[in-house]
């Protein structure tokens, strides 16, 4: 099953471009599913807020991983981790973080290349793609190479920055190329046609938020949206709190689901 479902996730990169949504643990990717997503993601923010601790490595991989195997094992459907930076200083460790990943069932994932808010020097960052992919051969595995060279900011020419990374992931053996924060149309159609592999975006990290459709009309293959699907939720936990706590009103249940509903969503 999972080489099948390895085989239709890659597939979809080369369509017209796929909508990945981002759970955090199994109740949520389950939802998910149910609305009709081709292939569900997860988040490390998400899964750390849903810990209690704040998103950027403060949560033990190990936990981290048991969160990652339960969104696995509770979908019949291709899904893809974040694995944030590899969870490791080496590429050898990086590619026992991609073995573990792939040993539980999921068959792609993201590794960043910056930690602590700094770039790796691009032949360390293409070295670990290098490990990755060998510990989970093309077409096993969708190797999501993500670059931060618009996310963290303070280079003097992102674009050049990014479209160099690209390349040099690509030749890692990278199957699609992760680009968050870059919110510019043109800038976003320029990576397009620049970037020698499909090219994902996330919709909703930061303003503008540009739509899914437009993003496939500029080239985009790939559009995940991170923690917002899990900042929202934890919107309506914490308004939901305020009501009860000053107002003593329930209007937040204006348009929820009812008990029987969510029952029926995890009746297997």
């Amino acid at each position: 099953m999972p080489a099948d479902q390895a085989s239709d996730f890659l597939a979809l990169h080369s369509g017209a471009g796929f909508v990945i949504p981002n759970a955090w643990d199994a109740g949520t990717a389950r939802v998910l599913a149910q609305v009709g997503f081709p292939a569900i993601a997860t988040t490390s923010a998400g899964i750390a807020w849903s810990y209690g601790v704040a998103d950027g490595g403060a949560l033990d991989p190990a936990v981290m991983f048991e969160r990652v195997a339960q969104i696995s094992a509770a979908v019949d459907l291709p899904v893809s981790a974040d694995l944030e930076a590899g969870y490791g200083d080496t590429p050898e460790e990086v590619g026992r973080t991609v073995a573990l990943a792939a040993e539980l069932g999921v068959v792609g994932g993201n590794i960043e290349d910056a930690a602590g808010g700094s770039l790796f020097p691009v032949d360390a960052a293409a070295e670990r793609l290098v490990a990755a992919r060998a510990a989970a051969p093309t077409g096993t595995f969708v190797l999501n190479a993500r670059t931060d060279a618009f996310f963290i900011g303070g280079m003097e020419d992102p674009f050049a920055e990014t479209v160099e990374r690209a390349q040099r992931y690509v030749e890692a053996g990278a199957d699609c190329v992760f680009v968050p924060g870059v919110t510019d149309e043109d800038t976003i159609r320029r990576l397009v046609a620049e970037i020698p592999a499909p090219v994902n975006v996330v919709a909703g990290l930061s303003a503008p938020i540009i739509p899914a459709p437009t993003l496939f009309s500029l080239g985009v293959k790939r559009v995940s949206v991170g923690g917002s699907i899990a900042r929202a939720a934890l919107t309506a936990v914490e308004r939901a709190g305020q009501e009860l706590r000053y107002a003593g009103t329930l209007d937040f249940l204006d348009g929820a689901l009812g008990y029987a509903d969510v029952q029926r969503r995890f009746d297997v």
